[in-house]
């Protein structure tokens, strides 16, 4: 059995070499034919010997596990987005940013912005272990399964490897890939793919991983999340991801200046054509990592990066009529129905025309020749008219005087650009939109309940605002249509597990408008019960921190509204949570007054516990060095921060012991 073991470690080894070689390096060292042979020597032997079968064993990438349910999986380390840019101008204001806060010279790191599907795969021991979507950042999918089938993820590290870490990237169709995949559907008489991206998506969510292999994806990656970091820099992290086996390319480079940076950026963006993949930008990066650490991030993104996109396609078609939606919070938005076309990839058939000011500009009419752009190349919008191609006797478009949907006349209120449906309670598109709203992800996120089924209930009468679901029974569900009764015992467990959920999501799910994730979370640490906030005046509203007089005036109109209060009132009986939970509040009161700032790269605790402690103890954390500065801590490789709070005088240095021994003293 030994010799047995010996052998099958050896073919992995050597098929992995061999994997690694052709699908990473791009070269071949022995024929295809030799190749199957190594790998139906391995897979025999596998067979005969079950108990020696390895989950991460090369002969599992050709798939053959079949996934009904993918999984989602919260991420340790949210992944954020990137703020876009799409000038020269942008990117100039963007670095003038970090000047403020790093006053030594930036260095940068340009990369390729891979059109695909962002992707973090955990690695434990040096093998392959999970494989999560982004999702929405905070939570993904776990396609373990079908990543594993990309020949260009590496089951099994060599080298000096981190004992558990993730490394994220791009899954990509690369163009060969895509063309292929569709030449064998055109003859099977199936509508040929457009667009990569969604291919490769599509691809990943595929219940049967054997056909997740056949798609040909590619894998590229470019970011190490680790605690036990063995590099100071990006570029580094990079040379360091390639040495453990991973793809990472040869398209970065490290730029000394803006100048270099658009040098990059210019040369990629006529070369891109001739990659056999995908790009739709360049991404740029502080090099240094203690900088990276510094800068921080916001509410969405990472100060330290952003992303250049490259100009938008722009495609000429006719618009041959409007539709208007309404929204969740009754803004109606004006659709353009238009002639399909191809644009980036995808066959456009609507654009957004946003509302009566940008119709009234370009004076559109029906049957125009519209230019049309993807905005960031998502969104179409048209952006200009033919006016060359005007047919005679047009007529200017007239917007709408009443709701599309239950024609209660619209409204527009002073300095806003949109008109609005004033009948919030019993409009269906703003009752089903702020049902959805309340169910999602990012809100109460109850499982097992999208879309879909907020439809459905509605439908049939069985919801008609957010307190409802609280009282829905099992027995209700059971008789809808494609209901079975394990998806009804599903969603009634799901919606008893939100009651789990924390105030300031609570908050978020009530729809306020005006009321975002970062706002809602504010608010609570701010005022800690939904009394508070109810019963907060306009003036005491604008003193929290990024609140201003559109946001108080829109927290004043919904809680002064009655039926609001009295269906939060029904969900506090249902169990919700409307006011801080007592592991939140105060451990003292002995910073109360006093603001901290932290710099450098911290070996005693994170930033976040570190930020966290200070606010614990009353006191404020603050993101620049001033008059205004109480306390600098400081860790490892500080700078520019450092040398700022030196110059003023004012400011007292701690390094993070000595915080530590502030915060503990009596």
């Amino acid at each position: 059995m030994d010799n047995i073991f010996i052998k099958i470690q050896e073919l992995r080894k050597q098929i992995n070499h061999l994997n690694y070689q052709y699908y990473v390096l791009d070269k071949s060292e022995v024929s295809d034919y030799e190749f199957d042979q190594l790998l139906n020597e391995l897979r025999q032997l596998e067979q005969a010997y079950p108990e020696l079968d390895d989950p991460n064993s090369p002969t599992h990438r050709v798939g053959g596990e079949i996934t009904k349910n993918f999984s989602t999986i919260t991420h340790e380390k949210r992944m954020y987005s990137l703020d876009n840019s799409y000038s020269f101008d942008d990117i100039h204001d963007w670095a003038e940013r970090i000047k403020k806060s790093i006053s030594d010279e930036v260095e940068f790191v340009c990369e390729l912005k891979y059109d695909g599907l962002s992707i973090s795969i955990l690695y434990e021991q040096g093998k392959f272990k999970q494989a999560i979507t982004r999702g929405d950042g905070f939570q993904g999918d776990d396609v373990s399964t079908n990543v594993k089938t990309i020949r260009s993820v590496p089951l099994e590290l060599s080298g000096d490897y981190p004992e558990r870490f993730f490394i994220r990237g791009e899954i990509i169709m690369p163009k060969k890939s895509l063309e292929k995949l569709n030449q064998l559907r055109i003859s099977e008489g199936l509508e040929p793919y457009a667009n990569p991206r969604n291919t490769a998506s599509g691809s990943l969510k595929l219940q049967d991983s054997t056909e997740t292999a056949k798609r040909g994806l590619d894998c590229y990656l470019y970011n190490i999340i680790s605690v036990d970091d063995v590099y100071a820099t990006q570029w580094e992290s990079l040379q360091y991801a390639k040495n453990l086996g991973f793809k990472i390319g040869n398209f970065a480079k490290l730029c000394k200046n803006l100048d270099e940076v658009f040098q990059f950026i210019d040369y990629w963006n006529t070369e891109r054509f001739n990659l056999p993949f995908e790009i739709d930008g360049i991404v740029i990066k502080v090099n240094s990592l203690s900088e990276q650490e510094e800068l921080g991030y916001t509410s969405k993104s990472p100060r330290w990066a952003i992303a250049y996109k490259f100009k938008a396609e722009k495609v000429e078609t006719k618009l041959l009529s409007i539709d208007y939606q309404v929204g969740r919070t009754g803004a109606i938005t004006p659709v353009a129905n238009l002639m399909p076309v191809l644009l980036a990839g995808t066959v456009v058939k609507r654009a957004s025309l946003h509302n009566e000011d940008f119709i009234s500009k370009l004076d559109l009419r029906i049957n125009d020749y519209v230019f049309v752009e993807k905005g960031g190349e998502i969104i179409p919008k048209i952006v200009d008219i033919n006016y060359d191609k005007r047919e005679k006797n047009t007529t200017k478009i007239e917007f709408i005087k009443n709701c599309p949907v239950c024609e209660t006349p619209l409204v527009r209120k002073k300095g806003e650009a949109a008109h609005f449906c004033p009948n919030e309670d019993l409009c269906p598109p703003q009752v089903i939109g702020r049902l959805e709203h309340f169910v999602s992800r990012k809100a109460m996120n109850i499982d097992s309940v999208g879309a879909e089924t907020v439809t459905l209930l509605y439908k049939n009468g069985l919801i008609e605002n957010i307190s409802d679901f609280y009282e829905l029974k099992k027995e209700q569900l059971i008789h809808l249509d494609r209901m079975a009764d394990k998806s009804a015992e599903n969603i009634i467990n799901g919606i008893e597990n939100s009651k789990n959920t924390p105030f300031e999501k609570v908050l978020y799910a009530l729809g306020i408008k005006h009321i975002g994730e970062t706002i809602a979370k504010k608010l609570v640490k701010k005022f800690k019960t939904i009394e508070n906030i109810k019963n907060a005046s306009v003036e005491e509203l604008i003193n929290t921190d990024d609140i201003g007089e559109k946001i108080a005036l829109s927290l004043v109109e919904y809680f002064s509204n009655d039926v609001h209060w009295r269906i939060i009132e029904k969900l506090k009986m249902a169990g919700l949570h409307f006011e801080i939970e007592d592991n939140n509040s105060l451990i003292s009161n002995k910073l109360e007054g006093k603001t901290f700032l932290f710099t450098g790269k911290l070996t005693v605790f994170t930033r976040e516990n570190a930020e966290q402690m200070v606010e614990l103890n009353g006191g404020k954390n603050v993101s620049s060095v001033s008059k205004n500065l109480n306390y600098l801590i400081v860790g490892e490789k500080a700078g520019s921060k450092l040398k700022k709070a030196k110059e003023l005088g004012s400011v007292i240095i701690l390094d993070e012991q000595e915080f530590l021994n502030l915060i503990n003293k009596p």
